[in-house]
């Protein structure tokens, strides 16, 4: 999009394009997302950023109104297989606030210096920038809805002293650390101190089919890790998380209410959500892929557009419109799955999977870590093999990990065949452009062939 056009998104505030890009008005000193419901300010003072990062890079704070900080991810993330896109995905995953940027340029393949020319190029902020963006708004999230001492927020959202904390919320909002919870939404509930968990809302942009996805994440569900609750409509999905710095249980709910307009064209909309941490400083991580795990980043509307050219496609995109694809927080435990299916996986978390400290109902374990199931006696040979490659870093299946490399790295394996791979490919790799071997599959629906193909199996018409 080139600017005029951007700005026409943003005096119709069109919903479509939160995340993808922000504008801030030199006026006010305030950056906002293209929906926000406030007056559209005038073509000559708005400036366009990629990134809040850049934005705050800048010197502009975020809009109190619209919460620019809290649209969902660029899909453009998502999509991109480049150094830019995986650095992104890793960033959001808490790589850099736990290994620096020497740790991700190591995972990137690249030096330092050429990761930080990059992304500065591209998103107007190196990764110390986009990092301390997402710190902020972790902190922004944990002073309105815990009761956590500021002192113990600073440091769970990955600032490394309570003089940064201080100094990023004031230049970010605007306010204090304190004046900041204060300004939480009347009725927000701040309940983490007592048990309750750090209640949250995911944000998507478009709409969402939650039925099709909690259908799904039920029929997969891992005994012990996951379970699906509820009758259909109002079921809530839990399960257990190891995280960098401990362990975790989230709840989501399903939402079927229409999405909110926010006074855009185009809606967007939530789902609630509840984490329970041993760890605070893991909010950021489970955050993340919890939006992986339900596609929360997704472009439902270009995908919807492409694929609703094809005959066959159309009346399946027209009967659910923003189909999304499941992802996984855990690589191994979607690679395992796609291996030997879910009950098989139940018994290897009953066998090898670490007990949690506190057992939450059926939730009582977490997923093995590869080196415990890198081993010949009592784990199928495929998967001990795959673990393996996993802990002797021969296979990288994380957020930021060159997919063509993992599929190569994937076939070499014993045991792994083509479909599989795919299916890896799919699930712990979130790629939106892949078909099964040996399925037909049209030039047409790229690059979302792999929701082309969701909408053939949910609706019946390919077997899973």
């Amino acid at each position: 999009m080139d600017e005029d056009s951007r700005y026409e998104a943003v005096r119709s505030r069109d919903g479509r394009f939160d995340g993808a890009f922000f504008f801030a008005v030199e006026t006010t000193g305030i950056y906002c997302r293209p929906s926000c419901p406030a007056v559209t300010p005038k073509r000559r003072n708005v400036r366009f950023y990629p990134t809040a990062a850049a934005a705050q890079r800048s010197g502009f704070r975020a809009c109190r109104r619209c919460r620019p900080d809290a649209v969902p991810g660029s899909a453009e993330w998502n999509v991109r297989a480049d150094v830019v896109g995986r650095a992104m995905r890793l960033i959001a995953d808490g790589v850099v606030d736990r290994e620096g940027v020497a740790g991700l340029a190591a995972r990137l393949g690249y030096s330092a210096r050429q990761v930080q020319r990059q992304l500065t190029t591209e998103l107007g902020a190196g990764p110390v920038a986009l990092a301390r963006a997402q710190r902020a708004h972790t902190a922004r999230v944990l002073l309105q809805t815990t009761e956590l001492a500021v002192t113990e927020i600073a440091f769970a959202a990955g600032f490394a002293s309570v003089r940064q904390f201080n100094d990023t919320v004031r230049e970010v909002y605007a306010a204090t650390p304190t004046e900041v919870r204060t300004a939480a939404p009347r009725g927000a509930a701040r309940r983490a101190a007592d048990g309750t968990g750090i209640p949250l809302r995911l944000a998507h942009r478009g709409p969402y089919q939650a039925a099709a996805v909690l259908d799904q994440l039920a029929r997969e569900a891992v005994p012990g890790v996951e379970e699906v609750t509820g009758r259909p409509g109002a079921r809530v999905y839990r399960r257990t998380l190891r995280l960098p710095y401990g362990t975790g249980i989230a709840a989501v709910a399903e939402r079927t209410r229409a999405p909110r307009t926010g006074g855009g064209v185009h809606p967007s909309g939530w789902l609630d959500a509840r984490m329970h941490l041993t760890d605070p400083r893991d909010l950021t991580t489970a955050v993340h892929r919890l939006r992986r795990l339900f596609d929360l980043d997704a472009d439902p509307y270009a995908i919807d557009e492409r694929l609703s050219t094809d005959p066959r496609l159309a009346p399946l995109v027209a009967a659910r419109p923003g189909l999304r694809v499941p992802g996984a927080v855990d690589p191994l435990e979607a690679a395992a799955r796609a291996l030997l299916g879910p009950a098989a996986c139940g018994r290897l978390v009953t066998a090898y999977g670490k007990t949690l400290d506190t057992p939450d109902g059926t939730l009582t374990r977490l997923f093995p870590e590869p080196a415990a199931l890198a081993r010949p006696d009592g784990v199928p040979a495929p998967l001990a093999a795959l673990a393996a490659a996993l802990t002797d870093g021969t296979l990288r299946l994380d957020p930021g990990a060159d997919r063509d490399d993992a599929q190569r790295e994937l076939l070499a394996l014993p045991g792994m065949d083509a479909a599989t791979a795919a299916l890896i490919r799919v699930r712990a790799l979130g790629d939106p452009d892949v078909a099964p071997p040996g399925v037909q599959a049209s030039d047409a629906w790229r690059p979302w062939r792999t929701y082309a193909f969701q909408h053939l199996y949910t609706a019946g018409e390919l077997p899973r």
